[in-house]
């Protein structure tokens, strides 16, 4: 077992691979009675074209299918795994993003037992065709449910309207279309691809006791056989670098109408500490563009065109990333023209000086700090950091090293004018 000091933040992890090729990371926090276990496989939504375990030809899978195979991971033979879980005082979940799927808990006591049960569900699937059928009743109700709210169209609108060909463009559940050709046989064949675990990380924080707590996960390990490790092959459709469809509206029942413009970054082979830098000089670029002090804010809010509603984000993963400004408004044209405006103007008249970037780092770093204080945020980022090449805990330094040059750079990689694109949700008076 590894020891890894981070001197800067006080904090310490150890790490192992075990034998299986399982990553297994803790971090002991102290002062904490809660302990926060994910469980997670580098499976997403957007893998939906690979070779399957042993196989030398790409498949291509129904879209949605890594979220249905989470739903599917708790209903086992004898029973729902939610119930066990319950039964030893821990409450448990599990996610699907883009590029993965986690499995989590947490509790104040029993820690093994129910690290036990988590790593048994989800290295012991159970899939029928019976079941798989009742579920897929059940995952339509759930996307019809987001096909309701404006919020979500407006968000996967932009995400739909920026990408042509990348399956990031394809609602993570799917479509109630594309689950009805989901069968048991699909969910074992990417359950056998991606969830082996050389494939996985197990992240523990809290209240644990490392060298207890690996001797348990190593013993539970090795009384299972796997697969030997097989590298996986995923293959993705190419991508331009311009916007598919620059301006897309919708009509829904809302009061007010909401305006969301993407950008889309050109730049998108980056992975650990470049992926890393570009990530935080991006965000702190937005920040200086259109945070709450910038000269953007106080205009969009002094003329009413910004409410409480108004974000904006940054999102970059391996092979794909974007940026995203948006609000509910009255006047969708004036702010649409504002935002470009003062994106265009930056290019020219960069806004960022030397005591900015001083300020704004400082800023983050103490955001940053306060984060490390909730074991549920340390636990859900480590390991999409990890599985990008990055390390969480790298974020402070890496802060205090940006140059003016790398903020410039990564502007660059969502500014163009070709990047652009404009997704609206309209009242329908107003169409």
């Amino acid at each position: 077992m590894k020891e890894i000091n981070f001197d800067q933040l006080q904090e310490k992890i150890y790490t192992e691979t075990l034998d299986n090729g399982l990553k297994v990371v803790i971090l002991p926090k102290r002062g904490f009675s809660k302990t926060f276990v994910t469980f997670t496989t580098k499976y997403g939504s957007i893998d939906r074209t690979f070779k399957p375990h042993g196989k030398d030809e790409f498949i291509t899978v129904p879209d949605g299918i890594a979220h249905f195979l989470e739903h599917k991971m708790f209903e086992k033979e004898d029973g729902d795994v939610f119930q066990k879980f319950s039964l030893n005082g821990a409450s448990a979940n599990a996610y699907t993003t883009f590029g993965r799927t986690a499995y989590l808990f947490s509790a104040t006591n029993k820690l093994k037992e129910n690290t036990k049960v988590l790593l048994d569900f989800v290295q012991q699937p159970y899939f029928t065709k019976q079941t798989v059928d009742k579920e897929k009743g059940i995952i339509a109700q759930e996307i019809t449910m987001y096909d309701d709210q404006p919020d979500w169209r407006l968000y996967f609108g932009t995400i739909e309207n920026l990408y042509e060909n990348h399956p990031v463009k394809i609602d993570i559940a799917g479509t109630v279309e594309s689950i009805q050709d989901i069968t048991a046989e699909h969910l074992y064949t990417c359950y056998e691809t991606f969830y082996h675990p050389s494939n996985m990380l197990l992240f523990i924080v809290g209240a644990v006791k490392p060298e207890e707590m690996m001797a348990f996960v190593k013993e539970d390990q090795a009384k299972k056989s796997f697969d030997k490790p097989q590298a996986i092959e995923r293959q993705f459709p190419s991508e331009s670098k311009e916007v598919d469809v620059p301006g897309r509206t919708l009509t829904m029942d809302v009061s007010k109408p909401k305006l969301n413009i993407g950008m889309k970054c050109t730049e998108t082979d980056l992975q650990g500490q470049e992926m890393l830098e570009t990530e935080l000089s991006a965000n702190l670029v937005l920040d200086s563009l259109f945070g709450r002090t910038s000269a953007f804010y106080e205009k969009a809010n002094a003329e009413g065109l910004v409410d409480e509603s108004f974000s904006y984000e940054f999102s970059m993963e391996e092979g794909y990333g974007f940026a995203m400004v948006g609000s509910d408004t009255d006047e969708p044209e004036r702010l649409e023209e504002l935002i470009r405006h003062t994106i265009k103007d930056a290019k020219t008249n960069w806004p960022v000086q030397e005591e900015d970037l001083d300020r704004m780092r400082r800023k983050k770093i103490g955001q940053f700090m306060r984060s490390l204080n909730s074991i549920e945020f340390i636990a859900n980022q480590y390991t999409r950091y990890d599985f990008n090449n990055m390390n969480l805990f790298d974020v402070v330094p890496t802060l205090e090293k940006l140059s003016m040059d790398k903020l410039k750079q990564a502007f660059a990689t969502f500014s163009d004018d070709s990047s652009y694109t404009i997704f609206k949700v309209l009242p329908p008076k107003t169409q």
